[in-house]
């Protein structure tokens, strides 16, 4: 019987279902440094983790669009948990490339929960049948709620090293508890460890095929999903917390402006603050900017993926350019609400200060760093190569 997919609208509107429990919940999130479980089973009951599953194990298989916009909804309950939705939209995204036995082993029961790394901290070498894996993943966002870990590995053959990515069972794996961290405190991103971990040959995906959107699914061959390139891809992905975090900023605003005052000063009422227009108009202007280069980004994965169309240097350098503004605008926005929010706001209570918070450690991370972004762009527009491998 064929799978129901949802349409776009029917998602944003489950994600916007969950934004008051996200929001009920964020607090103990930070003191706990994990996501509540009544967060991961809203999702789950909902069917957002779904998304960028394969229909055939009845996921959804949603454009890149329906996935910013269903993951920056989350974010105005809670960037944490946003963010683990992100890297879980990304991981499964990425079990779908591998071959089609190893998706069979990952989607054996509904509703699998797939974290992954994408930087190469670890090594591989060959063994019969596969590799042997040492090393360690910082930053393992979302893994304490995971079955499996998509992660990246340096694989040493005769021919020189090889990037790859292994799908491993998180039980497999050492979890150090060092998520200790002024921002994105619940997302849990703790550091895990192989040693001398056997991988399945199966399991052992060449990352250079899969950046330029070619992989080993059979299966999966012939979906404009998951044809496109695994940088553009990510990076989309990627943008919507920040855009969350900015919407939510905004709101938590405005819930307090009404009554408050601005102390020290003639206004009894400061909504009737020049000042404050001022700050509302910007930071609005901000987040606008934001979405746009958010939903750009989303537009141009979607677009050339269902037109089978290669991609360009610029195209992928662009998204981003787009990924760095995003980040940039939000905080831009977060940091005017902030500012104007006064000394009541600092309290643990009070959303704003947890979202400014937030907002910065996004804006810290190597990818979505807007400094880096601005600069790989510049550099091809200029007509120089990339800095990186990672386009």
């Amino acid at each position: 019987m064929p799978n129901e997919i949802p349409s776009r609208q029917e998602l944003i509107d489950r994600a916007a279902e969950l934004v008051p429990l996200l929001q009920k919940n964020a607090l103990w999130g930070e003191e706990n440094r994990r996501l509540h479980e009544e967060n991961l089973d809203a999702l789950t009951e909902s069917g957002l983790l779904n998304l960028r599953v394969p229909t055939r194990y009845g996921g959804y298989e949603s454009d890149m669009r329906t996935v910013v916009d269903v993951i920056a909804e989350l974010g105005r309950g809670d960037g944490s948990t946003a963010w683990v939705m992100s890297v879980f939209a990304i991981s499964t995204w990425m079990a779908g490339l591998f071959p089609d036995e190893v998706q069979d082993e990952i989607f054996a029961k509904p509703g699998v929960r797939v974290s992954g790394i994408l930087s190469p901290t670890a090594t591989a070498v060959p063994a019969e049948g596969g590799v042997l894996l040492n090393g360690k993943w910082s930053f393992n966002s979302g893994v304490l709620h995971s079955s499996w870990n998509t992660n990246a590995a340096v694989l040493l053959t005769p021919e020189g090293p090889q990037p790859v990515m292994v799908a491993i069972p998180v039980a497999d794996l050492e979890i150090v508890d060092d998520w200790h961290t002024a921002g994105l405190r619940a997302s849990g991103s703790v550091t895990t460890v192989a040693r001398d971990l056997f991988v399945p040959e199966a399991r052992v995906l060449p990352m250079g095929p899969v950046l330029q959107g070619q992989h080993r699914s059979q299966a999966n061959a012939d979906s404009p999903v998951f044809r496109a390139p695994f940088m553009a891809t990510a990076c989309a992905t990627i943008s919507a917390p920040a855009v969350g975090l900015a919407r939510a900023a905004k709101e938590s605003f405005f819930e307090r402006l009404p009554g408050r005052k601005i102390t020290y000063t003639t206004y009894e009422n400061q909504a009737e603050a020049p000042v404050t227009h001022l700050q509302v108009a910007e930071a609005v202007t901000r987040i606008d900017e934001a979405e746009f280069h958010a939903r750009r980004a989303a537009g141009l994965v979607d677009a050339n993926a269902a037109a089978g169309k290669p991609w360009t240097l610029e195209e992928r350098a662009r998204v981003r350019l787009d990924l760095g503004s995003v980040c940039r605008r939000a905080k831009e926005a977060v940091d005017i609400l902030n500012d104007a929010s006064g000394g009541s706001s600092v309290f643990t209570t009070v959303p704003i200060q947890r979202i400014e918070r937030d907002v910065q450690t996004l804006n810290l991370h190597a990818i979505l760093h807007p400094n880096t972004n601005f600069e790989l762009y510049g550099r091809v527009a200029c007509g120089l190569e990339p800095n990186t491998l990672y386009v």
